[in-house]
C-alpha cells in the first residue's frame, strides 16, 4: 500500500466497512514485509521488549528502547502510519513528562501517532496529547503494562460490572479524540458491543472477529518466537524451524568445508581460486586472495 502515511484511513474503513490489518513491526526487514504484505498500519509495539529484547515482560521496555526501534521503522519508509506504543513508565508521572516523550516519537522518531494502555484514569494526559496535536490510540481491555494490577495475563470483562467499566472507558476514549482503540483479550460478544456503540474504529487481539480491524505480533505470526502463545494467536507460518534447519545446515557445511564453494570464492590477478578447504588445510589464511582481490576491485 503505497502513498502518504494517513491516519485518515482508519475512520474511512470504518465507514466503508472494510477491516483494518494492523501488525507489529521493529526493523527494518519486519516493516517493509508488512507493508509488501499489504497491510493498513504498522505498530511499533512494546512487545518488542519481549520478542527482541529477551525481557519476560514489557514493563523494563524504555522509551529510548522505542525511539531506537521506531527510528528504524520509520526509517524504512514503509508509507503507511506507523503508531508506538508509550512504554511503561513514560505516561505515568505527569502530563508534561508524557507529551515530552510523545513529542520525541513523532519529531525524532517520525511515528504518526502513539498508543496508551487505560481508560479513564489516563483522562489528563490524552487530553494533554490532544492539545498538543499528537493523534492517539487507545488500549483496553488485557493492558501488558497493569500485569501486575491484573494478577497476569487474564481475559478481561467477562464479569458485568468489568464489562460496564470497559464500555464506558471505550466512550471516554472517544470523547476524548482517539482516532481508534485497541481491545485485548475480551470475550467476543463485549468486543462486538463496543465495536457497534463507537464512531472510532476497533482493532482487535484477541477480542473476536467482530472489531473492526485486527493486530498481531509479527514473530507469532509468523513462528518466529517459541515464548507465551496466548489462545488468540494464529500462526500462518512455522519460520523459526525453517531459520534453525538453514542455519544447521549452514553450519554443516562449513564444518564439511562444503562453503564456501568456488562460486562463493573471489579470484586473484591471475583468476585462481583457492579449492574448498585448502587453506584450512596448508595452515595458510584463505582470506588472503579474498581481501586482495577486494582491494583490487574484484567484487
Amino acid at each position: 500500500m503505497a502513498g502518504k502515511p494517513n491516519l485518515d484511513l482508519f475512520a474511512r474503513q470504518k465507514r466503508d466497512g472494510r477491516k483494518i490489518v494492523m501488525l507489529t513491526a521493529y526493523d527494518l526487514v519486519s516493516a517493509l514485509s508488512a507493508r509488501d504484505g499489504g497491510v493498513d498500519a504498522v505498530l511499533v509495539g512494546d512487545s518488542l521488549g519481549m520478542v527482541v529484547l529477551g525481557h519476560p515482560n514489557t514493563l523494563p521496555v524504555t522509551i529510548d528502547d522505542m525511539l531506537h526501534h521506531c527510528r528504524a521503522v520509520t526509517r524504512s519508509a514503509p508509507g503507511i502510519p506507523i503508531i508506538a506504543d508509550m512504554p511503561y513508565g513514560s505516561f505515568h508521572v505527569s502530563e508534561r513528562e508524557t507529551v515530552r516523550h510523545a513529542l520525541r516519537l513523532v519529531k525524532e522518531a517520525g511515528v504518526s501517532a502513539v498508543k496508551i494502555e487505560g481508560g479513564k484514569k489516563r483522562r489528563a494526559v490524552i487530553e494533554a496529547l490532544s492539545d498538543a496535536e499528537i493523534p492517539v490510540m487507545g488500549h483496553l481491555g488485557l493492558t501488558p503494562q497493569s500485569i501486575h494490577k491484573l494478577g497476569g495475563y487474564k481475559v478481561q470483562g467477562r464479569d458485568r460490572d468489568d464489562a460496564e467499566r470497559l464500555r464506558e472507558d471505550a466512550a471516554l476514549l472517544q470523547e476524548l479524540g482517539c482516532f481508534s482503540i485497541v481491545l485485548e483479550c475480551m470475550p467476543a460478544t463485549l468486543a462486538a458491543r463496543i465495536t457497534a456503540e463507537l464512531d472510532i474504529p476497533t482493532i482487535g487481539i484477541g477480542a473476536g472477529p467482530d472489531c473492526d480491524g485486527q493486530v498481531l505480533v509479527w514473530h507469532d505470526l509468523l513462528g518466529l518466537f517459541e515464548g507465551v502463545r496466548p489462545k488468540f494467536v494464529k500462526r500462518y507460518a512455522e519460520l523459526g524451524r525453517e531459520v534453525v534447519a538453514a542455519i544447521r545446515e549452514y553450519a554443516d557445511e562449513v564444518r564439511d568445508g562444503a562453503f564456501p564453494a568456488p562460486e562463493h570464492t573471489y579470484a586473484d590477478k591471475a583468476g585462481k581460486t583457492p579449492t574448498n578447504g585448502g587453506g584450512a588445510k596448508d595452515g595458510k589464511n584463505p582470506s588472503h586472495g579474498y581481501l586482495a582481490s577486494m582491494e583490487n576491485g574484484d567484487n
